[in-house]
């Protein structure tokens, strides 16, 4: 296609834009008929069946077709059609006139992308139509030209943003709307998969909109809030904006412009004109990026207050009424979440008070999960006065001052947000919207590095997943052993090494430039542990002498045995024929790692430690990141390649931030990998990293798959609120909670799937008592006859009597709903799942074990039964139940923990599949001498005690450990979750 021919295509194509789908050949044949061009139908798609993914008539279109598969349902060319769908692109293709024989051809071209955004919200008003898009179109039209012409974004990617920032502004108040009312939503994203860019599109429709004050809040760190505010400014904000009334030539102004000696100044967005000589609101930025090193943080305005007066072009109407929002400038905070900043701007936004009523302001708050959410135990508070963390109370104290602000969390994990109490109207709760965004196309996230369903061998064992074997490296040396430790250390350098050069081969190749090449080494959040990991690295690396003879011939090994088959198996990324052929880029790439003479840079904020501080914006990054908090929540590591991961944390979601090596890897996929620790030591527990990551992969899938379900419209409306959302958040692993404590006040466990079962919460009161000893009776009863199992011990085998029996599921079931306990709803989540688990139970076997000596009950028509003397060491709860030497033949009979060192006939004789064991212990708590046998316990201090052991046939690896709601009633003191061991953990 010659240069005026796709010319005559963008334009037409770019006159459908503000219009939807019109007739596109007498257009085309319009515009060629002066040239004597064929730009007919068919000459456009033989262009398109053999052009470019680059080519612009391809990108255009592309473009174009996507955002009218998202259109609202409102524009009248889509005949009701629903969005994201063959109905909508049919009445797209018709709209279009296209013949029929095309359509099939362009959807093999560009095919509909049926997945959309999981959106749960109440009901709401309609505000944000196709013509307030269109009326007040400026920043969004240009960001979008932006990412496509400068970021190099896919079509695909653009119409995916523009959806999502739709979803999210139509659900904010009308900034122009009478009353004020306020919104609040959540934007659940994946972990760094370009939440930024979805902020800035919202601040760009909103603008356009006419919101006029927007405050985003970052982290806590000054690097995020500095990277955020650059990625704003270069973005959205532009050139014409940061620069106002300030002359380029005069160097003497040019001081004060913060971006004066960036080297990306040049792909700074430039909108060509001031926007307000458009009649369109510019930006006053009352926060900026840095200079040198101070912090461009809001600070106090003094006398400078004015910045945050907003003018009224027609002072007989408020300054939220159309016709002064339009030609009102707004004004950009971008804050980090620190109580002494969030002070000064509440402090000077109440010196111009009286006006605060008319503002439509915007609350962003970047990972609202951190810092956000108030974690004082409500336990604690003063009656009728709710008391709130520092920067809990700020936030809510901007949302009394501005009435017209709407507030929007985004958080890759949400598990805190969904646990605040929804009742609280001054918090943050997310009453109005939860947005859950679409996997980027690209990204790659912690399903590229977990396979959900395990492979098994021949022999039914589960083996690696392809994408476990082609991006995850084992370590498994302990901390002492300094050798095997410095191997591993060794083989993550050498990769850092080898990929790096192959990235250089790449661009030799014609792949855009790899500005930025890192590893990232995170072992520990301390600061004193970074100094002691950066100096082992660097003398691992000063032994590993990649550039020496041994060195290269390591290298060599380590290309040809992983890098060169992962990258086929994978079939992505150019390889050079040989090693032979990469040497020449090896040299190249230490030279860059060790440019300062030290390939190591510390991220913390001790400076005395610090050589150097990173900055990806001023200059390229060839070097191995060392550092705790600040990698590890919303800092974007760019060009991360290798990740040497041991940090350990009993929470979820924090692990889950810290898992830097999500993101978009574009041009090297296939060269990430991640070392991470499989046998770490925390007290007396092993931990494997790797399965606690794929333990929260499937949380989030399970959260993100519950939101689905009930996102559908039933009759056009919405089945429940974000405040009726039923169990979302679920635990995989007993030692790995879905947030921290201090953040689950208002969580209520729901459902706990433990395959054993140990309650300790048994009533105190002889009412209670007695109720249970009766429910028990039909239980006691079946266990009628009396045999000898094997007890493993330490120091042989050893052996217990014990009656038994066996019941139905059903029977079982039946005692468990009727038992009564110290917190009422202590089994519940317990008798949830094995209500859940029916289909895949049969019976149960019951055992009561025989003691040699001790106490006893009789039971009338039964027998005598062995009683044990238990306390209650936790306040109201007993501590263990069970005895260890009893749980092994329990376990045999359930088709659990099954050692094969010993036989157990009795055991193995009653073990049958969907058969589980239930242990019952006949407990009192008064104080017993062993050698007094003939001591008669009473029926109402006989505590039936038990420990439930689930068959094997309930188990399922992507089944959740446990599942949480929220509740508004608190229960602090309840058992969240039992240790299956045997000891409680609240």
């Amino acid at each position: 296609m010659n240069e005026q021919a796709q010319m005559i295509y963008l334009g037409v194509l770019a006159g459908l834009k503000a219009m939807g789908p019109r007739p596109l050949q007498p257009r085309l044949a319009l515009e060629a008929e002066d040239a004597g061009l064929d730009a007919s139908i068919p000459s456009l798609l033989q262009h398109l069946q053999t052009a470019s993914p680059n080519d612009p008539v391809k990108q255009e279109l592309s473009l174009q077709l996507a955002l009218w598969d998202n259109a609202d349902e409102s524009e009248s060319w889509t005949d009701g059609s629903a969005r994201q769908t063959n109905d909508r692109r049919l009445a797209i293709y018709r709209g279009l006139q296209l013949p029929d024989e095309c359509h099939s051809v362009l959807t093999d071209i560009f095919p509909i992308k049926y997945e959309r955004n999981v959106v749960i919200a109440d009901e709401f008003k309609p505000w944000y139509t196709p013509q307030i898009q269109r009326s007040g179109a400026f920043y969004w039209p240009a960001y979008e030209r932006y990412l496509m012409n400068k970021s190099g974004w896919d079509a695909e990617s653009v119409a995916d943003l523009s959806s999502a920032t739709t979803d999210i502004v139509q659900r904010l108040s009308d900034p122009a709307r009478a009353e004020a009312y306020q919104s609040k939503g959540l934007v659940v994203g994946y972990v760094q998969s370009g939440k930024t860019a979805n902020i800035t599109g919202v601040l760009a429709r909103a603008i356009d909109a006419g919101y006029r004050l927007l405050i985003v809040m970052t982290g806590t760190i000054d690097l995020l809030r500095e990277q955020t505010q650059r990625r704003i400014d270069m973005e959205l904000v532009g050139v014409e904006n940061i620069l106002r009334d300030i002359d380029p030539g005069d160097p003497e102004m040019m001081a004060a412009v913060d971006y004066q000696d960036d080297p990306d100044w040049d792909r700074f967005m430039n909108h060509g004109v001031r926007p307000s000589t458009q009649n369109r609101p510019d930006i006053i930025r009352l926060t900026h990026h840095r200079f040198g090193r101070r912090t461009g943080d809001y600070q106090s305005l003094l006398s400078g207050i004015t910045a945050l007066e907003f003018e009224r072009y027609d002072v007989s109407l408020p300054l939220n009424d159309r016709s002064n929002l339009y030609r009102c400038p707004a004004r950009l905070v971008v804050v980090k979440k620190n109580k002494n900043v969030l002070s000064r701007l509440v402090h000077d936004l109440k010196a111009i008070r009286p006006r605060l009523g008319e503002i439509p302001a915007l609350i962003i708050d970047d990972e609202s999960d951190h810092a956000s959410v108030n974690t004082i135990n409500p336990n604690t508070w003063k009656r009728g006065y709710k008391q709130r963390t520092a920067i809990n109370r700020l936030i809510a104290e901007l949302l009394m001052l501005l009435p017209r602000a709407q507030y929007v969390g985004y958080t890759a994990t949400p598990f805190a947000n969904v646990f605040i109490d929804p009742n609280d109207i001054e918090d943050i709760f997310p009453r109005d919207f939860l947005i859950a965004l679409t996997r980027p196309p690209g990204y790659m996230g912690a399903s590229d590095f977990h396979d959900l369903e395990p492979e098994t061998d021949d022999e039914d064992r589960v083996v690696r997943g392809p994408r476990e074997a082609a991006h995850v490296r084992n370590l498994v040396a302990p901390k002492d052993e300094s050798e095997s430790r410095a191997a591993e250390m060794r083989e993550a350098l050498g990769m850092f090494v080898l990929t790096g050069a192959v990235k250089l081969f790449r661009e030799q190749q014609g792949t855009p430039t790899f500005r930025h090449h890192t590893m990232l080494a995170h072992e520990s959040v301390r600061q004193a542990d970074h100094l002691e990991l950066a100096n082992e690295i660097r003398t691992v690396w000063r032994a590993a002498a990649f550039s020496s003879p041994s060195g290269l011939s390591y290298l060599q090994t380590l290309y040809e045995q992983d890098l060169v088959p992962t990258s086929q198996s994978l079939g992505e990324g150019r390889l050079p024929n040989s090693f032979k052929h990469l040497k020449p880029f090896i040299g190249d790439v230490i030279s860059r790692i060790t440019q300062t003479d030290d390939p190591v840079i510390i991220v913390n904020s001790d400076r005395d430690m610090r050589k150097e501080d990173v900055d990806f914006d001023r200059r390229p990054v060839w070097r191995v990141l060392v550092g705790g908090a600040k990698l590890s929540r919303g800092f974007t590591v760019e060009g991360l390649t290798i990740s040497y991961y041991r940090r350990k944390t009993g929470q979820a979601d924090t692990l889950m931030q810290m898992g830097r090596w999500f993101g978009f890897r574009k041009g090297y996929q296939d060269l990430v990998r991640l070392y991470i620790d499989r046998r770490i030591q925390v007290g007396r527990r092993t931990i494997d990293l790797y399965e606690a990551f794929s333990a929260i992969m499937r949380a989030e899938e399970l959260f993100r798959q519950e939101l689905s379900r009930y996102a559908e419209l039933v009759d056009g409306k919405p089945q429940i609120r974000p405040s009726e959302v039923p169990p979302l958040v679920t635990q995989h692993l007993p030692w790995l909670r879905p947030t921290a404590r201090n953040k689950m006040f208002n969580a209520r466990l729901d459902v706990r799937r433990q395959q054993e079962i140990e309650p300790v919460a048994y009533p105190k009161n002889v009412s209670d008592i007695v109720h249970n000893y009766r429910a028990f009776m039909p239980l006691i009863l079946c266990a009628y006859h009396e045999d000898r199992f094997v007890s493993p011990r330490a120091e042989g085998h050893g052996s217990f009597l014990a009656k038994h029996g066996v019941v139905n599921h059903e029977e079982l079931l039946t005692t468990l709903r009727q038992l009564r306990w110290i917190y009422d709803d202590h089994l519940a989540p317990d008798l949830a799942f094995l209500e859940e688990a029916s289909g895949s139970i049969d019976d149960w076997i019951l055992l009561i074990p025989v003691l040699g000596t001790g106490a006893i009950h009789t039971v009338p028509q039964y027998g005598s039964l062995s009683v044990s003397h238990r306390t209650r060491s936790r306040g109201p709860l007993f501590q263990n139940i069970s005895d260890p030497k009893h749980r092994a033949a329990a376990q045999r009979i359930a088709g659990i923990h099954l050692d094969h060192a010993y036989l157990d006939p009795v055991a193995d004789s009653l073990h049958a599949h969907r058969r589980g064991a239930v242990i019952i212990y006949p407990i009192t708590e008064l104080e017993i001498d062993k050698a007094d046998i003939d001591l008669e316990i009473p029926a109402n201090s006989c505590i039936f005690a038990v420990r439930i052991v689930v068959p094997s046939s309930t188990r399922r690896l992507d089944t959740p450990y446990v599942g949480f709601k929220v509740q508004i009633e608190d229960q602090a003191d309840e058992i969240i979750v039992t240790d299956p061991e045997g000891s409680s953990a609240g």
